[in-house]
């Protein structure tokens, strides 16, 4: 990788400005914290452990702090349990595009799981519907304010449950209203992709993209499992692949067979950095593996997975990585055109995005550094 400017050399502001794509964000662990305490007062949610937003966004990451997924997901009933009404859901949605939009992405693809937000009688379509007009709004008001963002909605089932083929059909039926993909979240432990076949046989009849959260909290058999018997495009962390990989005393790497055939192959790896250090896959940012697997040159993009949970947004990734591995603008250059490439995107529009903005933003940025 370059041996260009560390973050020390890269000033906040050039980082903030900097084009980024971000394919690996949930809708509900990215809520604003005033936001979580202001819908529970609006729908009569209670069970907030503190009401004021200062509090409740560092309870949130205290929480997240565990080192066990399991733990992690925990801290989900509160996001979701004021997401329940159009309104929430719409408001959700429209500040997520513009706090990202401030944060410098011009494009992202946002997940959620529509089963986490039917408790009060919301159809899974209504659900759909109202997010995607929260998603339409943020992006218009981002637009009046001279900015420039495309969001893309990809649409998770939750892996424990038994609706995985039910949430496929959703996602095909609304792919020309802006649905992207499909994913399966939550616990891998015990729930492997396989559990979910007959939905990926769908998606893939339906010419469907889809992704796997894989290879965060288990190893290789995620990983093996959602690319060889499920068929998926892309990994959700997939972190867990250097498991594979083996570095002799001299620093010879030699790559296991399903590394190899992962970077071969280029399959995308959706890295969470600050995540994977709450949840355990990484010890700390420093050793995170995304400092090998970029230097290999496996596909690698930069994510924020859950930014109120992690505290994070994609310029405080990006500076931690900058900081840790001695990225320069022209690694997180290619983290971002790594995304863009991978993205679910239309090919015509994917290119576009990397031609007319990512590769123009970071060639003014570069003078600026």
């Amino acid at each position: 990788m370059s041996s260009e400017s560390t973050s020390s050399r890269i000033p906040e502001a050039v980082l903030t400005r900097a084009p980024k794509v971000l394919l690996h964000d949930h809708l509900d662990g990215g809520l604003r914290p005033g936001t979580v305490a202001e819908l529970a007062d609006l729908t009569g949610y209670t069970a907030l452990p503190v009401t004021d937003p200062v509090e409740l966004g560092r309870w949130f990451r205290e929480a997240a702090d565990s080192g066990s997924l399991v733990s992690y997901l925990e801290t989900f009933a509160h996001t979701c349990g004021v997401m329940q009404t159009e309104e929430a859901l719409v408001r959700v949605a429209a500040e997520a595009v513009e706090d990202l939009a401030a944060d410098g992405v011009v494009y992202a693809e946002v997940r959620y799981a529509p089963e986490l937000f039917v408790e009060r009688g919301l159809s899974l379509d209504a659900v759909v519907e109202a997010i995607q007009a929260g998603f339409a709004e943020g992006e218009r008001r981002v637009a009046d304010g001279g900015g420039r963002i495309r969001v893309g909605t990809l649409l998770c089932a939750m892996r424990q449950h038994a609706r995985a083929l039910e949430i496929a059909g959703l996602a095909v039926r609304y792919r020309d209203a802006g649905v992207v993909g499909f994913d399966i979240a939550g616990p891998e432990d015990g729930f492997p992709p396989t559990r979910n076949l007959d939905a990926f046989e769908f998606l893939r009849t339906n010419n469907a993209h889809f992704t796997i959260h894989a290879g965060e909290a288990f190893g290789l058999a995620s990983i093996w499992e959602a690319i060889q018997h499920c068929g998926a495009e892309r990994l959700g962390h997939g972190v867990r692949i250097v498991d594979d990989i083996k570095t002799d005393s001299d620093g010879t790497v030699h790559l296991g067979r399903l590394a190899a055939y992962v970077r071969d192959r280029r399959i995308p790896l959706e890295i969470c950095p600050t995540s994977n250090v709450q949840t355990g896959a990484a010890r700390s940012i420093g050793e995170h593996p995304i400092g090998m697997l970029a230097r290999l040159r496996f596909r690698v993009t930069v994510n924020t997975d859950n930014r109120l949970m992690s505290g994070c947004t994609m310029t405080s990734e990006f500076a931690a990585l900058a900081e840790a591995f001695g990225f320069g603008l022209p690694d997180l250059e290619w983290f971002t055109i790594n995304a863009m490439k991978s993205a679910f995107l239309d090919f015509d529009q994917r290119l576009d995005i990397i031609n007319t903005v990512i590769k123009p933003g970071y060639a003014t940025l570069h003078s600026l550094a």
